[in-house]
């Protein structure tokens, strides 16, 4: 299982069977030029690998322009 916290929203969501960010994303039907990912301080690209017992924020991001 991994822990979502949803940014700005606050929300915190759990998702099972979540091998990747870029998983991650289509399971809370974002894009990966929607959202940025962080897991312990580190900036996550849509290629990497989640471990269950993970942590991360995903943080929506718009354009205002």
């Amino acid at each position: 299982m991994i822990t979502v916290n949803l940014e700005p929203d606050g929300a915190v969501i759990e998702l099972h069977r979540t091998r990747s960010v870029i998983a991650a994303l289509n399971k809370l039907k974002l894009r990966s030029t929607m959202a940025i990912v962080v897991r312990d301080g580190e900036l996550l690209t849509a290629d990497r690998s989640l471990k269950p017992g993970d942590t991360i924020m995903v943080r929506k991001v718009t354009s205002a322009g």
